[in-house]
């Protein structure tokens, strides 16, 4: 039995081995030798010589210059293709410099933000002490502004804006873009803070009311300069007020009414403590009290 085994795998191997060979018959039939099929490849044979390919470079200038004809059409996507060419093929040089802000303009222009801001980036790397530095941190902040959303939804953009925005502002403070910069972060600052009122109000309806303290808290603490504050302070006189943390809510509705006698939004804190007994009194060791130091009201923008 065992040598009838053997006998078996003997032919099973022999018939392999001769498939082999004829598929290997089949593969080098196009050529006399195998040398030939070899031969074929050799870039250097005397029976076919070698032709190259050769590509011309572009002179930087004129791919520059194509790249501006490309922008004078509005073909924003091309021409920045165009500029990130010149700092691909001819890599830390003027042009190069040039090329690279370019890339990061018409990448903005052509709402490629996430483009322009991996551009301006880059600019700035290796350009720390251009001129046009400050123009490329502000190109970078404007591709994050504009990409801002509504503030029922994530605001990963609205902070990323933010920053950039703040970066700007510390680090070029007498750059011409600096007014613009300081108008939009309050923008920003104001688009987070409605955020975190949407969230607070979210937890106030549905009563939970820690919740919604801590979301309130934030747009004090944290976002004194924006027009959300009168509201938050109301509604921590509520939030308060409904846990039964008296001294708190009185504390909320006078610093309310300390900084916005005239709002509406006071109106409703005092009459939600008068009608239940309470008066708007300040706690001075509250947190609100001390957070609400030296608080300066701002002008609407």
């Amino acid at each position: 039995m065992l040598r009838a085994g053997w006998r078996l795998g003997m032919k099973a191997a022999l018939v392999t081995r001769v498939v082999l060979v004829v598929a290997a018959g089949v593969t080098l039939a196009g050529c006399d030798t195998v040398a030939d099929s070899v031969e074929s490849f050799n870039p250097f044979s005397d029976k076919k010589p070698y032709q190259p390919q050769v590509i011309r470079d572009v002179a930087p200038d004129q791919i520059y210059n194509d790249g501006l004809g490309r922008m004078a059409n509005s073909d924003y996507g091309n021409a920045s293709k165009k500029f990130a060419q010149i700092d691909r093929q001819y890599p830390y040089t003027d042009m190069a410099r040039k090329g690279l802000l370019m890339a990061a303009f018409t990448q903005y222009q052509g709402h490629q933000y996430d483009d322009a801001v991996s551009s301006a980036k880059r600019y700035i790397e290796q350009n720390p002490k251009s001129q046009d530095a400050a123009y490329a941190q502000y190109l970078m902040a404007m591709s994050y502004y504009n990409q801002i959303t509504d503030v029922s939804r994530d605001q990963e953009r609205t902070e990323k804006a933010a920053g950039a925005l703040q970066q700007l502002i510390q680090n070029y403070p007498t750059s011409e873009y600096i007014p613009d910069a300081r108008y939009k972060l309050q923008v920003t600052m104001d688009n987070l803070a409605a955020h975190e009122m949407y969230i607070g109000r979210y937890y106030l309806e549905k009563r939970q009311y820690t919740a919604a303290i801590n979301r309130f808290r934030m747009v004090v603490g944290r976002y004194q300069t924006t027009r959300q504050v009168e509201e938050a302070l109301e509604r921590l006189t509520e939030a308060y007020f409904a846990l039964g943390i008296t001294s708190e809510a009185q504390t909320a509705a006078a610093v309310l009414g300390h900084n916005f006698p005239d709002s509406p939004w006071y109106q409703d804190a005092h009459k939600l403590l008068t009608s239940n007994g309470l008066e708007p009194r300040e706690d001075s060791g509250s947190w609100l009290s001390r957070a609400m130091q030296g608080f300066k009201k701002i002008a609407s923008f």
